[in-house]
This record gives structure tokens, C-alpha cells and sequence, in this order.
């Protein structure tokens, strides 16, 4: 070989070498901060402590359980009085006559609202159903924001997992590009070797920035569902296989019913049928007026000097029954009942849909898939030392670890597939049904 060309070709890729090696600290390193390792129960246990969305929706529960004990309550009685200011040329001429009688005038009542048709019970009812909405509505933001959590923690836990697949195969890599980069300067092989493992590394390098970037994102999303400020980085654990784990021990219909059970946001469209019932009662029960009594006292403006009298008084249902708002009312139910039965056929669906998703992951996490990895696995560090001693070409061995690559990858999205379409159907059905 010439040596006049061969150095500073050599000088061109060392430096190639160390802008790999730069390149190399700069993808594998994160931020330093504090990491938190948690599991998805521990997760959940600091969301449901401090997400603020939760926090105003226990609010509302208890706003709304404050208003039946407000419908409970009594109208208040009402007073009036009527009393003589000025009269014969006198301001306040209260006193007595010659005859020993009461002078000046008053008049003194007290009423009370008497409720009919039990409207008040009507009332609490209503207030007693709006209270289930309510909680019903959280439980329904609970579900969605655990759903997202879980998609979040999990799907975090897969990239993690794909960056450590990269990192191990950058550091098996980084010794032979090494060796390799010693062998070229002897003349021992050829350039274009050693500018294809120089590319490889580049291409790990690429693939690390851009996982880094997906994983500061997917930190975002988590760390906003657990209202976490500071700069500490949220970790999974490790995945585990749970293909062994994860079975069916229910048949779909008994996940259909399970999901018209537990599933918050089918069960808010039942009670809004069943508020909608009873505001058509309440609507009907306003047909019958309410009474007002009251005793009154009158001193000096009647027959009697001391008049006491009984006051009773209601509207006469002569023009106005109430029958638009009932009308209304009708209109109601019927509108809720269809928006009800269209609820109702889509959860069936959805649990439908989730249930055969879920079966598909299952049967692609077979035995047989299975020990195929395992063994795949096995081959990468043979076939490293047989490109070193030089049994397999170039050619094999940068195939190969682009399929091992490849087949790494599509393992971690197995099992983030796996538990993505466990959490699918525990959220259309509402509980934890599979684990």
C-alpha cells in the first residue's frame, strides 16, 4: 500500500473516529437529575394524590351533595305586618282611650308554604340523582386520565427499552470500530469496512437522539399527569414478559356485562335517563298548586277590636297546568332513552373490538415466537466474534445486526402492544378485569 496516501486517509478517519465517539457521550447522555423508579402502582397512587383535575371534580361531588341537603329544607315563613305611622295629628298614636280600650292599629301575619304532590321529595330526587352525575363524571375523568397514564407510563417503559437496545449495541460496536481503526492503519483491510461499521455507529447515534427526544417527551406527558415540577425523571420499571400472564378467563359477554356495570360513562347515561324520569314527575306534580296558610292578628281595622283569622291561599290552575314543561319533560326522556341505546350498542362494541385486539396480541405472543427470540438473541454476540475472526463477510454481519436490530424493536412493541390492549379493554369495561 502506498503510505504517502494511506496517512492521511488514516489522519482523516481518526478524526472521524473521535467525532464518532463525541457523538457517541452526547446521544447516550440525559439530563443528570434525580430518577424516580416506580412502579405503575406507585404511579397511580401519586396521580390520584395530586392531579388537579381530580381535585375540582371532588369538588363538584361535594357541591352537589350540599344541594340535597338543601332541597331537604323547609321554605322559610314569611311575615308581614301593616302598622299605623301617623293618624290625627299624632306619629305612632298607640295607647289607650278613655274607655281603657287599645288606641292605633296593626296588623300582624305569619305564612307558611305548604309544598304539594310531595314536591319537595320530588326535589331531593332530583338533587340525589344529580349528586350520582356527578360522581359518575369524576369516576368517567378517572377512568379517561388513568387510561392515559397508563399509555404513557408504558409506552415510556418500551422506549427505554429500545434505548438500552441501542446503547448495548453502541458499546459492543464502539470496541470493534477500535480494533478495526488499528487493522486499517496496518493496512490489514480494506476502507470501505471500516466506513461501514463507521456508518452503523452514526446511524446508532441518529436513532439515540431520536428516541431521547421521543423520551422527553413522553416525560412531559407523565410528569404533567402527576403534577411533578421539579427535574427529576420519572422511570418505570423494567418490563417484565406478561404474554404468560395475560389471559382471558372471561368470554365477551360476560365482559359486556361486566362493562354495562362498571363502565362510568355508559352508567352516566342511565342515570341522565333516570333524572330525566323524574323531572317529568316533579314537572307533573307542579300541576297541583301550593297552599299558603298563615293566622293572622288585626287590632282596631275589623268588626272584632282583636281580630284573629286563618289565611289560606293558592293559584287556581285555570290557564297554566304546567303543560309545556311536561311536554318537555316527555321529550326529554325519549331524547336520553336513544342517546342511551346508542351508548349502549357502542360499549358493546368497543369491548368487542378491544377483546379481539387483545386475543390477536396474545396468539402473537406465542411459545413459539417466543423461544425464536430467545435463540435470535443468542446468535448476536457469536456472530460479533465470527465477523472478528473474520468467518462471516462484511456484508453478513452488518445484515444481521440490522435484522437483530429490527427484531429487538419489534419484541419491545410486542409487549407494549400486549399491555396497551390490556389497558383498552379494562377501560371500556371499566375495572381491572384482565391483568
Amino acid at each position: 500500500m502506498n503510505t504517502c496516501t494511506c496517512r492521511p486517509i488514516a489522519r482523516l478517519l481518526t478524526m472521524a473516529v473521535c467525532t464518532l465517539v463525541l457523538g457517541k457521550s452526547h446521544a447516550q447522555a440525559l439530563p443528570a437529575r434525580d430518577t424516580l423508579v416506580l412502579s405503575i402502582q406507585a404511579v397511580e397512587k401519586r396521580f390520584i394524590d395530586s392531579n388537579f383535575q381530580l381535585l375540582a371534580a371532588h369538588y363538584n361531588v361535594d357541591a352537589q351533595k350540599a344541594l340535597i341537603e338543601q332541597a331537604k329544607l323547609w321554605d322559610n315563613p314569611v311575615l308581614n305586618t301593616d302598622q299605623v305611622i301617623h293618624a290625627n295629628g299624632k306619629f305612632f298614636p298607640y295607647g289607650h282611650n278613655a274607655d281603657g280600650s287599645y288606641s292605633g292599629q296593626y296588623f300582624i301575619q305569619v305564612q307558611q308554604l305548604i309544598k304539594t304532590a310531595r314536591k319537595r321529595g320530588k326535589l331531593i330526587d332530583l338533587a340525589s340523582t344529580n349528586s350520582k352525575i356527578s360522581e359518575l363524571q369524576l369516576q368517567d375523568l378517572l377512568r379517561n386520565l388513568r387510561y392515559q397514564l397508563h399509555i404513557d407510563y408504558f409506552t415510556l417503559q418500551q422506549q427505554l427499552a429500545n434505548r438500552n437496545l441501542l446503547l448495548a449495541q453502541q458499546q459492543q460496536l464502539s470496541p470493534l470500530l477500535n480494533a478495526m481503526q488499528a487493522q486499517f492503519s496496518l493496512g490489514n483491510i480494506a476502507q470501505k469496512e471500516l466506513l461501514r461499521i463507521q456508518a452503523l455507529l452514526i446511524g446508532l447515534n441518529q436513532d439515540l437522539t431520536d428516541i431521547n427526544k421521543t423520551i422527553a417527551d413522553s416525560e412531559t406527558d407523565l410528569k404533567t399527569l402527576l403534577q411533578l415540577k421539579d427535574e427529576s425523571f420519572v422511570k418505570p420499571e423494567s418490563a417484565t414478559d406478561s404474554s404468560a400472564n395475560a389471559q382471558l378467563t372471561y368470554n365477551l359477554q360476560s365482559l359486556q356485562d361486566m362493562a354495562k356495570q362498571n363502565n362510568p360513562n355508559y352508567q352516566l347515561q342511565v342515570a341522565q335517563t333516570l333524572y330525566q324520569q323524574q323531572n317529568l314527575t316533579y314537572q307533573k306534580a307542579l300541576r297541583v298548586p301550593d297552599i299558603t296558610v298563615g293566622p293572622n292578628f288585626d287590632r282596631n281595622s275589623n268588626f272584632a277590636p282583636n281580630y284573629v283569622g286563618l289565611g289560606i291561599s293558592l293559584p287556581l290552575p285555570v290557564f297554566n297546568k304546567n303543560q309545556g314543561n311536561i311536554k318537555a319533560a316527555e321529550f326529554g326522556i325519549k331524547q336520553q332513552q336513544a342517546v342511551t341505546q346508542n351508548a349502549e350498542t357502542d360499549l358493546a362494541n368497543s369491548v368487542s373490538n378491544a377483546y379481539q385486539k387483545l386475543m390477536l396480541t396474545i396468539a402473537q405472543n406465542s411459545t413459539t415466537q417466543k423461544d425464536f427470540y430467545t435463540k435470535y438473541q443468542g446468535m448476536f454476540q457469536n456472530m460479533l466474534k465470527s465477523y472478528q475472526q473474520k468467518q462471516i463477510s462484511l456484508l453478513e454481519f452488518i445484515d444481521f445486526f440490522n435484522d437483530y436490530n429490527d427484531l429487538q424493536q419489534r419484541l419491545n412493541q410486542q409487549q407494549l402492544n400486549l399491555q396497551l390492549s390490556k389497558q383498552e379493554l379494562n377501560y371500556n369495561i371499566g375495572t381491572d378485569a384482565i391483568q
